[in-house]
């Protein structure tokens, strides 16, 4: 009796840990299981546009609900040059601009519906389109000019941020091989976002950031970093 008891006692730990062991493994299977099902649900609204013969001449900008934005473009890689290179970044979007981008994919029905006017006379700007995929819906629309509101806002939108990001790209290449040219380029740049021309300006902040911290840079070229750094702070609400 005292030898099956003392082999019962000496058994609990080790059953105690095979529990504990299984449980851990179906926190696991949970825990994988709830992020696959939040990727699966997670919505992302993607922008392109396709422009030859201008700079940049293919953009895409796809953002998801979490605020997670990924650009990719193919331009110039200066105004002074025509070589063209291919150019990628993430950022992370204002809270206001991602909920204002799917507010108006909302209203503008998941881009299930006609989009562009259909209007063979109006000038070419550009072949756009807007997708929206989620765990329901997986739509797609292809306009050179749409008459939809919310179409045209994100449009607009979606430009001003690529005018922002195209800036940043710009002024990574001039800050490491063409310094003189970063008082022309931040003066265009202040000059836009001052007429509301640009959006998203935090996406490029810490480009600014190192362009103002440069000793070597001219100081008037500074001080257009500066103020611009400050105009996005007062348009994402940062103090």
């Amino acid at each position: 009796m005292i030898n099956s008891q003392h082999a019962y006692i000496t058994c609990r730990p080790r059953k105690r840990r095979l529990i504990c062991s299984g449980g851990l493994v179906l926190l696991v299977v949970v825990l994988a299981c709830g992020v696959a099902l939040w990727a699966a649900n997670a919505a992302t609204v993607t922008f392109s546009l396709d422009f030859p013969h201008s700079d940049p001449d293919h953009y895409t900008i796809s953002v998801t609900s979490d605020g997670h934005a990924h650009y990719a473009s193919t331009a110039r890689i200066s105004d002074q040059s025509e070589d063209r290179d291919n150019y990628s970044t993430d950022f992370t979007l204002s809270g206001a601009t991602r909920e204002h981008i799917f507010e108006l994919a909302s209203q503008a029905q998941y881009f299930s519906g006609k989009v562009d006017s259909g209007n063979h006379k109006l000038a070419f700007t550009g072949t756009k389109k807007l997708v929206y995929a989620d765990g329901q819906r997986n739509n797609s629309a292809d306009y050179n000019y749409s008459p939809v509101p919310a179409v045209q806002q994100l449009t607009i939108l979606f430009q001003n941020m690529s005018a922002t990001l195209e800036f940043g790209r710009r002024i990574v290449y001039e800050h490491k091989y063409q310094k003189l040219a970063l008082d022309d380029e931040l003066q265009r740049m202040e000059e836009q976002a001052r007429q509301g021309q640009l959006a998203e300006l935090q996406a490029v902040k810490p480009i600014l950031q190192r362009v103002y911290d440069d000793p070597s840079v001219m100081n008037v070229a500074r001080a257009h970093a500066l103020r611009i750094m400050d105009l996005g702070n007062i348009a994402s609400g940062a103090h």
